[in-house]
C-alpha cells in the first residue's frame, strides 16, 4: 500500500542550520498493515509523516501510494487518499459547530456542496451507529458544539473523522502525547477498535514503547533518518522493552536514547 524509496530530506541545505532529516529512506508497508513508529527526537519520525501527506516535498527518492507515484502530488490533492490525526486534540475539529455537523463535514469531504439540507435524518442515525464504536457516549450528543468535549473525547471524534472515509492510508502522529495516561489508553483501544474494524493500514508515531509493543502487528525504530529496527508477528508479540532498548542499541550503534521515550 506504500512504498518510501530512498527517501532524503534536508532542511536549510548549504547553511549552518542545514538539518538532514531523512538519510535514504527505505519502507514498505503491506494493505492492512498496522505499524507502530518510536525512535528518539530528531529521528525523523514526524519528517516522514509530513514527507507523505505531502507537506513538503522530498529532496529525492519516490513515494508511491497504492501504486500511484505521489512524490510531486502536491498536499490537498493527497488529503484525498490519507486520513490523518495530529498531536493536538484541538486541530481536528471544528469547536463552534456541533458534533453532527463535524462528522458531516468529514463524509462529505471531495464532494460537491449543494444547497440540500444539512443533515438528512439518514445521515444522523448513520452517525449514531458510528459514534457507539467510540463508547464515550457521544451517540446521544449529536447536537453539543465540539468545544465543549474533553480533549481525550475530541481525539476520539477526530479519529472517525478522520476514517469515515476508509483513507487508504491513516497517518497518527503522537495522537495520545497531550493527553492523560488513562484517557490515552481509551483513544488507543478506539484506535485499535477503528483500525481492526476497516482493516486500515496504519502508520502511528508513539514515543510510549510498550504501547508501540503492544499495538500493531509491527514496529519499526528509526534513527538518524532511516529504520534501523523492524519487527512483526509472534518477535513483536514477545518484545520487552528492555530488549526493545538492545535492538536499537545494537542496530544504531549508539546508546543514546532520549528521556522521553525511556520515560514513557
Amino acid at each position: 500500500m506504500l512504498e518510501l524509496k530512498n527517501i532524503r530530506k534536508t532542511f536549510n541545505p548549504g547553511t549552518v542550520n542545514a538539518k538532514t532529516a531523512l538519510n535514504g529512506l527505505n519502507l514498505t508497508l503491506n494493505d492492512g498493515d498496522f505499524v507502530t513508529v518510536i525512535g528518539g527526537n530528531g529521528a525523523g519520525k514526524s519528517t516522514m509523516l509530513n514527507a507523505i501527506a505531502g507537506t513538503f516535498l522530498v529532496d529525492e527518492g519516490q513515494i508511491l501510494l497504492d501504486g500511484k507515484d505521489i512524490t510531486r502530488l502536491p498536499e490537498h490533492q493527497r488529503a484525498a487518499y490519507l486520513g490523518r490525526v495530529f498531536q493536538d486534540p484541538m486541530m481536528g475539529t471544528a469547536a463552534t459547530m456541533q458534533i453532527e455537523e463535524n462528522l458531516a463535514l468529514a463524509a462529505r469531504r471531495g464532494q460537491k456542496r449543494t444547497l440540500r439540507p444539512g443533515i438528512t435524518r439518514t445521515e444522523r442515525e448513520s452517525y449514531r451507529e458510528q459514534l457507539k464504536i467510540l463508547d464515550l457516549g457521544l451517540e446521544d450528543r449529536l447536537t453539543t458544539k465540539v468545544g465543549l468535549l474533553s480533549g481525550g473525547q475530541r481525539q476520539a471524534l477526530t479519529l472517525l473523522m478522520a476514517t469515515l472515509q476508509q483513507p487508504k492510508l491513516l497517518l497518527l502522529d503522537e495522537h495520545t502525547a497531550a493527553l492523560d495516561p488513562k484517557t490515552a489508553a481509551k483513544v488507543l483501544e478506539v484506535t485499535e477498535r477503528i483500525v481492526t474494524r476497516s482493516n486500515l493500514t496504519t502508520l502511528m508515531i508513539t514515543h510510549n514503547m510498550r504501547d508501540a509493543i503492544t499495538y500493531g502487528n509491527r514496529l519499526i525504530m528509526m534513527y538518524d533518518g532511516h529504520v534501523v529496527v523492524d519487527v512483526a508477528g509472534e518477535e513483536k508479540k514477545n518484545l520487552t522493552v528492555e530488549q526493545l532498548l538492545g535492538l536499537f542499541s545494537k542496530a544504531s550503534g549508539s546508546d543514546e536514547v532520549d528521556d522521553k521515550m525511556v520515560l514513557s
